[in-house]
């Protein structure tokens, strides 16, 4: 008897949509568990007797290989097809190793779990997007992925709340991580019902692509040349915490609401963007991309109502990077090569944001308009590749 091209019903939209609602799930409290870690690792560092140069580092090396991984475990995603396995196998990792901060009495055994939550990362997420581009296919992809940075982001800005609550009710950071296992083991139970219900999550594709064994596309070259000129001038928020800091802009109490508010910005921003996407495509990318380069004068030349402007137009530019462009490379790779795809856009993506932060850095301690040039003129350079790359979607369409 042959086997039937799709076992799911044949309202792919709404099934496609369960399947993101899950992921999404996981997403929120997966963020709430590690952005959580992320909030307080470095004066727990600092507690554990770590200098500042260690905490860099230590972040540094973390991200490097969180990104530098993504293409290797994309490869083994397409070649071995076991998406689900490995974005279990990444998840566990990623969440398990933040309440096992609870038990490190050494800055060393901290810092090496603070470095495995990175792999773990890497691991999971071209997997994972990968499963998200084959659900989103009929309810529109930018809407899907939108959909999910939206629950993402709304996990990302609970948890370090929630992590301001512990320290302000006990002041003690071992129990601000061991808390953490809550969250952590809610977003792998969610994780569970993915492959029960989907096991072969590249079945929701109903109009497969031929493969293009011979790699990825000169579109999708000049795309990731584009996004990644766009991370480079994306400035990260420590330093823009720091900054505050420095200049006395605001108190030690209102710079995480910053980022709070951020986040909140970008869950309430994907959506949206999302949606415009799927109708106008890289149009919208675009236009969004050309409003939020104005965030860093707002934030680092402004008083406080102003950088309240800049970090919502920061929020925006992150909303539509991690929803919309994330989307628009669905379009370029055929599904036997989106793990790859995803993989190598991650890598390339991160070590760019990686390269311009240490470089924006450099420029701060120098020459603070330096650091305000090279941003906004990064991300506007990129404008003319996202332009080439609708040129040829258009053409190719």
């Amino acid at each position: 008897m042959t086997e039937p091209t799709s076992r799911y019903p044949q309202n792919a939209a709404q099934t496609g949509m369960k399947l993101v609602i899950i992921l999404g799930l996981v997403s929120l409290f997966a963020d709430m568990t590690y952005e959580s870690a992320r909030s307080i690792s470095g004066p727990f560092m600092a507690l554990l007797g770590a200098s500042a140069t260690v905490v860099g580092i230590v972040a540094g090396a973390g991200e490097l290989l969180g990104y530098g991984l993504r293409y290797f475990s994309g490869r083994w995603a397409d070649q071995s097809h076991r998406y689900w396995l490995l974005t279990g196998l990444g998840y566990a990792v990623n969440l398990l190793a933040i309440p096992l901060m609870a038990l490190a009495g050494r800055w060393e055994i901290a810092a090496g779990l603070l470095v495995l939550e990175r792999i773990g990362k890497a691991i999971r997420t071209p997997a994972r997007d990968a499963i998200l581009s084959h659900a989103t296919q009929s309810m529109g992809r930018g809407w899907g992925f939108g959909l999910h940075r939206a629950m993402d982001q709304t996990g990302a800005m609970l948890g370090p709340l929630l992590m301001s609550g512990i320290l302000a009710y006990r002041g003690n950071y071992h129990a601000a991580f061991a808390v953490l296992l809550v969250p952590a083991l809610l977003a792998l139970g969610a994780l569970a019902l993915g492959p029960v219900f989907y096991p072969k999550p590249q079945d929701l594709e109903v109009k497969l692509v031929r493969a293009n064994v011979q790699g990825q596309t000169r579109t999708f070259w000049l795309y990731l040349a584009g996004a990644a000129l766009l991370a480079a001038g994306y400035v990260d928020f420590p330093l823009m915490a720091f900054h505050f800091k420095k200049v006395g802009v605001a108190n030690d109490m209102w710079i995480p609401v910053f980022y709070a508010a951020a986040m909140g910005a970008e869950a309430v921003f994907a959506p949206a963007i999302g949606k415009w996407f799927d109708r106008r495509g890289m149009t919208a990318l675009i236009i969004i991309s050309l409003l939020a380069a104005g965030f860093a004068p707002l934030v680092f030349l402004g008083d406080s109502n102003l950088i309240w402007a800049g970090m919502a137009l920061w929020g925006l530019g992150l909303a539509a990077q991690e929803s919309a462009m994330k989307a628009a490379i669905a379009d370029m790779a055929p599904p036997e090569r989106r793990g790859e795809a995803y993989g190598v856009f991650n890598m390339g993506y991160g070590l760019a944001w990686f390269a311009g932060s240490a470089l924006m850095g450099l420029l701060y301690d120098h020459a603070l308009g330096s650091l305000i040039a090279f941003s906004v003129g990064s991300q506007l350079l990129a404008i003319p590749f996202l332009l080439w790359v609708r040129h040829r979607m258009k053409t190719r369409a």
